[in-house]
């Protein structure tokens, strides 16, 4: 079972950052309506990759594997965990601009900046919890 869970959170991680690349390749300042359609499926992707990760993650970190001792004194889990919840929290606003848009009648979509800008930071932040997984597994911060 342990190894299983391993591997989904894995697998589910890397659905959840490809589908945040793409995502971020394909914003621009304008969309076609197509493409907020599109991008709403790469979304969709997304948000159920993350509910995997999250999923998956608390059975490892609660019930399965290492003791939860392991990972709830260690202040690296800590914010590892506080990334991932803050990309979840940015991930809304570009999530219902998406949505909001699709029933749009324009052919062409201007892209609020603040979208663009989130994507960004969320694809920063998520190239940074592999690096604080790393670390933990390294027993920094036990």
């Amino acid at each position: 079972m342990d190894i299983l869970l391993r591997y989904l959170h894995l697998f589910a991680v890397f659905i959840l950052a490809g589908s945040l690349i793409i995502e971020n390749i394909a914003i621009a300042k304008t969309l076609a309506k197509e493409d907020i359609r599109q991008l709403l499926k790469v979304d969709a992707a997304y948000g159920m990759s993350a509910v995997v990760v999250l999923l998956c993650g608390l059975a490892l970190w609660l019930w399965v594997g290492k003791p939860s001792e392991f990972y709830t004194g260690n202040p690296v889990f800590h914010a590892k965990l506080t990334l991932f919840i803050l990309v979840g929290l940015l991930s809304i606003y570009p999530t219902m601009f998406f949505m909001k848009q699709r029933k749009c009648d324009s052919d062409t979509i201007a892209v609020p900046a603040g979208v663009i800008r989130i994507l960004r930071i969320e694809l920063l932040l998520v190239a940074v919890i592999p690096l604080l997984a790393f670390l933990m597994a390294r027993g920094i911060g036990a």
